[in-house]
């Protein structure tokens, strides 16, 4: 997905003074030579025909900047330092406070920088904050708004085509798969690995667009969702105010990637009504199930409740609640009659087991950092109760095959 390196960057340049071509270079900290950028396109009509020099008050250094190439040579993707974006007035701490407590964030709207490219080695690279110091100099030459719109227009066919990339979406106009009664545990890995693709390019595209006056229809046209788009172009005309799929996933309504539900086929019976006498909320979970839910819990009555992500104490506990879920989706329903696909099941441990190994070695760092004896003696029995889990995946693999 996208480099975003705002936190890594310490100072850098962009010049746009030559219309059609956008160069910059770009310091990273910990990092002596610059990012070289040589993009074909311009930037928003604010920084179009200007140089732009920014610092950035506290650079870090980025754990992986070493996987990001020297050569930046791409398009040229949304380039403005007039992006409003809602910016906390607390600090990181108070945000994060306020949140687990659910309550509102105080915030302002406040110019931002934006400084977005799609290079051929790295693919999209974003700079987002509104915390540099800027230096704007005389526009060169001035861009009129109707070429503006068509550098926007420019942009956003450009994230169209990186999003198709990262999401391969089976070819619709290919042969058609050949039917068969099950989908074998290779087939369903794919459709999950799709799914998954899917799920991680529309949180990209949610976080670019969420505050565009147009981010239904943006979103929908990035994702490639043609069909959704014309259901939004039809509202508009009708000037309705309510539509009838504005309170469902864009991906569960036009996506052939998502014909099938979490339980494994298409009918979406996912979907239960509890007036059915049918329905019945004390359906037991599946023993295997009940174990991982429950060392999830006390994982989390162990660990730090405000670890950040790439913590081993985040890690651990996301990947347990990975485990819980999944399994949850899967194992669920072995006494209502319902069965879910070998193959889908197959694949769904085959992911759990993955899970329980970087849950497994998130544990084990924690319990090479934790002095109190007490508090090692708990993670070492989530360690041993996460591979007594592991070993009972790879038997009902093993039973299931």
């Amino acid at each position: 997905m996208a480099w975003r390196i705002e936190d890594a960057v310490a100072y850098g340049e962009i010049d746009n003074t030559i219309e059609g071509h956008t160069t910059g270079r770009i310091w990273l900290a910990g990092r002596d030579e610059p990012l070289i950028l040589s993009l074909d396109g311009d930037c928003w009509r604010d920084l179009a025909g200007t140089r732009l020099r920014f610092e950035n008050p506290a650079p870090k250094v980025m754990a992986d900047s070493d996987a990001l190439d020297v050569d930046q040579a791409g398009i040229v993707g949304d380039m403005t330092a007039s992006r409003k974006n809602k910016v906390p007035t607390v600090s990181e701490e108070e945000c994060h406070q306020l949140y687990q407590n659910h309550l509102e964030i105080p915030h302002e709207w406040r110019n931002t920088l934006y400084l977005e490219w799609f290079s051929e080695i790295n693919g999209r690279v974003v700079i987002e904050t509104a915390d540099y110091a800027l230096t704007i100099s005389p526009h060169e030459w001035a861009m009129d708004e109707d070429a503006e719109e068509a550098q926007k227009l420019a942009n956003l066919n450009s994230m169209r085509d990186f999003m198709a990339q990262v999401i391969r979406r089976r070819d619709s106009e290919g042969p058609e798969p050949e039917i068969c009664e099950e989908l074998d545990e290779f087939a369903w890995e794919e459709r999950l690995k799709e799914s998954d693709r899917l799920t991680d390019a529309y949180q990209e595209v949610l976080e670019k667009y969420m505050e565009d006056s147009d981010s239904e229809q943006k979103e929908a046209f990035v994702m490639g969702w043609d069909g959704l788009l014309d259901a939004l172009a039809e509202r508009d005309e009708a000037g309705e105010d309510d539509f009838p799929g504005d309170d469902r996933s864009y991906g569960a309504m036009e996506d052939e990637s998502l014909e099938f539900d979490d339980d494994g086929d298409d009918d979406g019976d996912d979907y239960r009504d509890p007036d059915d006498e049918s329905f019945d909320d004390d359906e037991e979970d599946h023993p295997l199930q009940a174990k991982a839910q429950e060392l999830a819990t006390r994982a989390m009555d162990v660990i730090e409740r405000d670890a950040g992500p790439g913590t081993p104490s985040y890690q651990l506990i996301t990947n347990l609640l990975q485990v819980s879920g999944k399994l949850a989706g899967a194992l669920h329903g072995s006494g209502s009659g319902y069965q879910p696909e070998t193959g889908f099941v197959l694949a769904v441990l085959k992911r759990c087991l993955s899970w329980l190994n970087e849950a497994v070695g998130a544990c084990q760092k924690l319990m090479e950092m934790e002095r109190d004896p007490d508090r090692r003696a708990a993670l070492e029995h989530i360690r041993s109760t996460a591979f007594e889990i592991r070993d009972s995946i790879v038997e009902m693999r093993r039973e299931l095959k």
